[in-house]
Order: C-alpha cells, then structure tokens, then sequence
C-alpha cells in the first residue's frame, strides 16, 4: 500500500499482468536455452528413439492425450527429415526466440506453444517452425477466445485458443505485445498503450486544404525502424494472408490486393513455405523472384535470408531477359537502344502480340533452331497486315512502326553478312519476343547447367508486365507451373505495356481466373491516406467498397504556393524540424519531373535539411532521411513520411495514367502525407479533396 505522502506511480508505470507473465516466461526460456543448447548436427538415432518412444507411449496414453503426443511425435519427424536431407536443425536465437505465444486446450490438456523460425521441442521448450507446425495454422487462422477444428497428425482436433498474443524480442528483451488485452510498447517511461482501431473502410476524402500560415508539423513522434527494407512480418500475417502462403504446390495462384495490403510479403513467404515444407523440390537454386525494378529488387532483398532461404534469385526482368537473350542468340547486339519510338515500345508490349506469335510460329515452317526463333520474330514484326490485328494503332503509326523494323532488320542483315559500318541494336522490348520465340520454336530456355524448368517463380508488379514477359516466366518452369503472380492493376504505370485488367492478363496466359485471390485489408496506410488515395483513382478504382484499414491519422493537408522557392523554404523547414525529433525517419520528396527533384534538392541541400539524398536510377539506401525523387521511381516501396511535390493541373493532368501516378505515390506514405502545389491545383487533386473522384476530360 501507498503512505498518505506518496502518490501512486502514474498507470503507464503499472505493468499489466499478462506483460508480466510474458516477461518472466521470456527470462525463463532465454536461461533454458542459454544454458542446455542443444548439440550440433542432431544424432538421427537419438531422434527414431525419441520417436520410438512417443509412438510407445502413445499407444498406452488416455484419448485425451494422444493429440499432444502425436504432435511432438510429427515435429521430431520433421527434424529427422532435415537432418536426413544434409541439414542441421537450426538453433533457436536466444536474443530473439520466438514472435508469437499461444496457449490451446484441446481433449482436456492445455498447451503453451511459442512460434519461431525454428524447431525447439526440448527441456521444457516448446518453440515451433512457423513454416510448417501444423499447431501454427491455428495461431493464424484464429483469434483469441475462438473453437477450432483442425487436422493435426491426420486427426480432426477440437479445441480453443485461450491466449494468443504477439511480441517483439529484441536483444532478449519483450519491446512489444499485441494481445486481446491491448497493444503495449515499451518506452523510456515504462510500458504504454498504443491505441489501436477495429478494421474499418477507408470512406471519405481524407484530405484538407491547409494554410502555411498555420501550425503545420510533419511527423507523428514515433519510433522508427532504422532498416527501411522490407521486414520479416511472419508474426502478422493475417488468415487471407497465411491461406495463400500455404496454397497447393502446383498450379498458378494470383493474388490481387490494393497498395499496403500484403502482396510482395505473402509472395515471399510463400516461397519461405514451399522450400522449407519440401526441400528436395523448392531448392533455392529451382526458385526465383522477378521484380519491376532495381529498387524493389533491393527493398525485398533481406526478406527470405531472414525467413531461411538463402539463394534465391530476386532480379529484374530486364537483368533476366537480356542475359537470356544473350545466352540464347549469342550473334546479336548485347545492348538496347535508347530512343526506341514510344508507339513501337507500345506495339512490342501490346497485350495482342502473344497470340500472333503462336500463330506465327504455329503457322511458318522453319527448324527447330535459334535461327529458326529468330526468322519467327522477324516475319512477326514485318507483317503489317498481322499487326494491323492490334488494336489502338492508326494508319500512321503503324507505318512508323513498320519503318522502324525495317532499319532494325537491315542492320541486323548487314551483320549477318559481315558488312563493314553495321550498327545492329534491340529493343528492350525484343527480349520477351525473342524468348518466347525460342520457347515456342525450339522448346526449353537453358542455362549453363541444362534446361531451365524452375520449381516456382514469383512476380511481383504483374501488372506491369505484358503477357509475353508473363508466357516466358511461365514457360521457364517446370510441369507443374507453380507460379505467384502478385499486383494491382489499379497500380499500373508503365507507360508503353502491361495489365489493366486482371481478365484479360489471364485470359491471354490461359490461367482461370478462380486463380485470383483478392487481399482486402490495407496495413500500410492510415485510414485518411487511403481514402485520399482512393478519391485520387475515382472512376479507375476496380471494388466497390473502398479497402479496410487498421489505423487512424491525419488529415492530408493541401499546401499552395505562389512558387517553387516559396515550397522549398516551408517544406525545408518542416523536415529539419522532422529529422532533429525523429532522426530514423523515411521521407519521400516526391517531383513530377527528375528536374524539378533536382531543383528541390539543391533547395533543401542549401537550407542542410539532414540527410538529404537526390536519387537517381533507383539508388536508395533505405536508410533513414529524406529522398527527393521523381514518382516514377517508387513504385513497390513505403516511407513514414510522404510529401507530393507540385500536385498541379500542369503535372498532373485529368487522365487516367496521371491518376494511377498519384494513386502509387500517395499509398507509399505509412503515417503521414502532405501535398503541395504551385499555380492551378490538378483537377484529379480537385475532385479529391471534395470527395468525388469524377472524370472531368477526356483518356489520357
């Protein structure tokens, strides 16, 4: 009790007792660990006695308790499969055990289970694989207080979840807990609650016209992660999320869901599930991920080496398609060319020219050889009559394009024939063509090692692909075709190819839609960013009910300005402000234009906003600062804070493509987004901010 003199400690100090339990559970398995690590390289004979042993009391146990033998008899049965296949059973992590406590009781027993990335089932331990318990399906499909039903060593099990909570162990210290009771995180003050919200629709316009006059401030005071890759989330998949994780292992499964809603994570668990559930078939080396861009292939590059898969692939489609290309048509130019006409690029990547090259191929006799392929993309693209099928081209841009092949194909014969002053050169967008080609023509791509017939390949960003880089991904994999593709068509922004419709990308690829499966919860942004975003896509957003979302937030402010100079002073101001109270904070600086990100970051390099970088090339470091870089580059990426540069009728025109711009830009903000513009606002801003989301003009 407290003397009459002494106040009782303020309740943030007040440590809620299941934060007390988790913590002394955590010290105590931490000390089990520490002090009885188990022997490296298991003895396989150890483990059939173990085995032997629980199959013999098992046999003598009471119906109640069969289950709970039967599934430590299961996991030692797992480990010995490791070992058997050249692996030792990975150590659990003493500084960071586990992510996850559950507590079930099912046929009258209770059973604490804890969920790691790997195995301890020993000394009182009782730590699983999240990848592969059977238990861990329970963790994930249901909530606390919730019956269920599952199969668990080939039995149909009953039973409840009495606890289940996740946590954060960092350095051996809990540092957070979400359970039914509230999410807590550890401060200098003590424990505190964080508020959270119920899932609710993003409704609404989300935004605000602001006044620079005013007590504008960027940043929301929290405590930011200093790695700004993609993290490990395996504690928070959701049960949508962990259904399509552990989909059948043969067969496409597509999954469509809107900005921040989990795509790329469940597309890189999957792969964690698939290699760690069957080794021997989903080998790193059989795997590989293809991505937009070089700056998504470096955000997600840390994820499976932290979920246990180490070697597997993650490239672009262009680093993958030229070196094929050069694997496979060793005589032609190693190099794109720089000033390939749009409407060619267009035609190249029209969705339409898959099918003409089968029936090219189908249709013309020619050997099975690359000369063959290569005689097949030729006639493709010299074909006006053929390629007037496609539609959206005029008269005259289909003689430009006709024009072009012919200057392409010349050059291509003068190097043939040996000519002196030969300048031969491809089009980025001749990679799919030319590898289809060979696919349709001669058979299997190869490698240096044999044909290429991959276990699994996952692209993430489909829509951005056109169904000719789609087909050869496809064909490049084994019978099976265990293939993830994961996007947004509402996302689309690639100028000259890709998807804007989920329907006719499958159509074309021959996959059923019953294949797609739709995320619908948003975990990214707030409530106000997404339903900005979502008033940005008006007319092109594709569900009628606007996406749930877990957060609360700020308005999104409206920013104008007489000119560029007056935005760089107010916003300079804002982010020294933001970097000096939050120095492991992200912000995006997002331009129209690669100039006007260069004018701004000259700007805030003059007025020492701290780490600032201008990023070129997709060059991030994901590090904390400030990147000014024009929006065409941040695709696939998130930042805590995100700032719109310039939002006018000038950058950002009624049309639909700009609308898809804006939309990928505004859903890259996690707390916080702030728009700002000079001259005549956007109508698409306009519509925005009163909620409408109307086309004014005419199709961009």
């Amino acid at each position: 009790m407290h003397s009459d003199t002494v106040p009782p400690p303020p309740q943030n100090h007040l440590i809620p007792a299941f934060i007390q339990e988790e913590e002394a559970l955590l010290e105590a398995i931490r000390e089990r660990l520490i002090s009885e690590p188990p022997a490296a390289g298991a003895n396989p004979d150890d483990i059939v006695e173990e085995m032997q042993r629980l199959q013999q009391e098992m046999r003598a146990a009471k119906t109640e308790d069969k289950a709970a033998i039967e599934q430590q008899y299961n996991l030692q049965g797992r480990v010995l499969e490791q070992i058997r296949k050249g692996k030792q059973e990975a150590r659990v992590n003493p500084e960071n055990p586990y992510f996850a406590h559950m507590t079930v009781r099912a046929e009258g027993r209770t059973t604490d289970v804890y969920l790691g990335k790997c195995t301890r089932i020993s000394d009182g331990v009782r730590i699983v694989d999240w990848r592969h318990a059977p238990i861990a399906r329970i963790f994930y499909r249901y909530q606390e207080g919730d019956d269920y039903t599952e199969v668990i060593g080939e039995r149909d099990v009953e039973g409840v979840v009495k606890v289940r909570r996740t946590l954060s162990v960092v350095d051996g210290h809990l540092q957070r807990i979400a359970a039914a009771q509230g999410t807590f995180v550890r401060s200098s003050a003590g424990w505190e609650e964080h508020r959270s919200i119920a899932p609710q629709l993003a409704t609404g316009a989300g935004a605000q016209r602001a006044s620079t006059a005013g007590p504008a401030r960027l940043g929301t005071g929290k405590a930011h992660r200093a790695d700004k890759h993609l993290p490990d989330i395996a504690a928070l998949i959701d049960p949508e999320q962990f259904e399509l994780i552990s989909k059948p292992d043969a067969g496409p499964v597509v999954i469509r869901g809107g900005a921040g809603s989990g795509k790329t994570t469940v597309a890189l668990h999957r792969i964690a599930w698939l290699a760690f559930n069957t080794p021997s078939r989903f080998a790193p080396s059989k795997m590989l991920v293809v991505v937009w861009g070089r700056a998504l292939r470096d955000y997600v590059s840390k994820v499976l080496p932290g979920l246990g898969v180490e070697g597997v692939p993650v490239v672009t489609w262009s680093d993958w398609s030229r070196k094929a290309v050069a694997r496979h048509y060793p005589r032609l130019p190693n190099h794109d060319n720089a000033s390939t006409p749009g409407v060619v690029s267009r035609l190249k990547l029209h969705p339409g020219l898959h099918g003409l090259l089968e029936r090219v191929v189908r249709t013309r006799k020619a050997a099975a050889t690359g000369t063959g392929a290569l005689d097949d993309w030729k006639h493709l693209l010299s074909d006006r009559t053929l390629l007037a099928e496609l539609d959206g081209f005029t008269e005259d841009q289909l003689d430009e394009c006709m024009r072009w092949a012919s200057k392409q194909q010349h050059q291509m014969q003068l190097l043939e024939d040996r000519e002196r002053g030969a300048e031969p050169w491809l089009d980025e967008e001749d990679d799919a063509i030319l590898l289809r080609a060979w696919q349709l023509r001669v058979g299997d791509l190869r490698s240096n090692a044999g044909a290429i017939r991959l276990a699994h390949i996952a692209i993430d960003e489909v829509q951005d692909f056109s169904p000719m880089e789609v087909a050869v991904l496809l064909g490049a994999c084994d019978k099976a075709k265990c293939i993830t593709l994961a996007g947004d068509t509402q996302q689309h922004i690639s100028a000259s190819g890709g998807s804007l419709s989920w329907t006719d990308l499958l159509a074309s690829l021959g996959v059923k839609a019953t294949a797609l499966s739709n995320l619908k919860v948003s975990y990214r942004s707030t409530r106000t960013i997404t339903a900005f975003a979502r008033g940005i896509l008006g007319h092109l957003a594709e569900d009628e009910a606007p996406a749930l979302t877990m957060r609360e937030g700020e308005p999104v402010p409206v920013f104008d300005f007489p000119d560029h100079g007056a935005a760089v002073d107010f916003l300079g101001r804002a982010l020294r402000a933001l970097m000096q109270d939050e120095p492991n904070a992200s912000v995006a600086v997002l331009t129209p234009t690669p100039t006007m990100a260069e004018t701004y970051f000259n700007g805030f390099d003059r007025m020492d906003v701290p780490e600032v970088r201008l990023i070129e090339d997709q060059s991030f470091t994901f590090s904390p600062g400030v990147d000014v870089v024009d929006v065409a580059q941040v695709k696939g990426l998130e930042f805590d804070y995100v700032i719109l540069v310039d939002v006018s009728a000038a950058a950002y025109p009624n049309r639909d493509y700009p609308r898809r711009l804006l939309h990928v830009a505004a859903t890259r903000a996690i707390h916080q987004l702030w728009v700002t513009y000079v001259g005549s606002p956007s109508p698409v801003l306009l519509q925005a901010l009163d909620g409408v989301g109307a086309p004014l003009g005419g199709e961009g």
